[in-house]
């Protein structure tokens, strides 16, 4: 007959089940990585294309791309209130934004991640989108 103390797991039933669950783990993180880092991509891509327009919006009203005179800046905040955009300025971001005017007629918007923790073969990756092209392009990413 049973005997109702004698119906738990054992020691080594148990540790055979944390070892399976750790060899999954082990085998989905490389995985996961590469899956976060296409969404934070993504993310520098849809900012880009954001940047685009908001640029041409400034061309229409102020008769030149921003910034005017040609330079460059790599300040998110003067970005943001210039071209009315909410780029992610805080501590932690994933990206650092430039703009770079060449001429009235022409500019140069890039996203280059950060090097923070995290980002590892990903670290130094750029996009840039430019004023005749829809797409952001990139070189550097793996």
């Amino acid at each position: 007959m049973f005997n109702k103390k004698n119906r738990g797991f054992t020691l080594a039933e148990l540790l055979i089940v944390i070892l399976i669950v750790a060899i999954f783990a082990v085998l989905g993180l490389p995985g996961l990585t590469k899956t976060k880092e296409n969404a934070i991509g993504r993310e520098a891509q849809a900012n880009l294309k954001l940047i685009a327009a908001a640029e041409k919006i400034y061309r229409m009203e102020a008769g030149g791309y921003y910034p005017v005179p040609t330079g460059t800046i790599t300040s998110v905040s003067d970005i943001n209130s210039n071209l009315r955009l909410s780029l992610p300025s805080s501590s932690g971001v994933n990206w650092n934004y430039s703009v770079t005017d060449n001429t009235s007629d022409t500019f140069t918007a890039t996203a280059t991640r950060t090097t923070g923790a995290g980002a590892g073969t990903y670290a130094g990756c750029t996009w840039s989108i430019t004023h005749s092209t829809d797409k952001p392009t990139t070189e550097t990413c793996p």
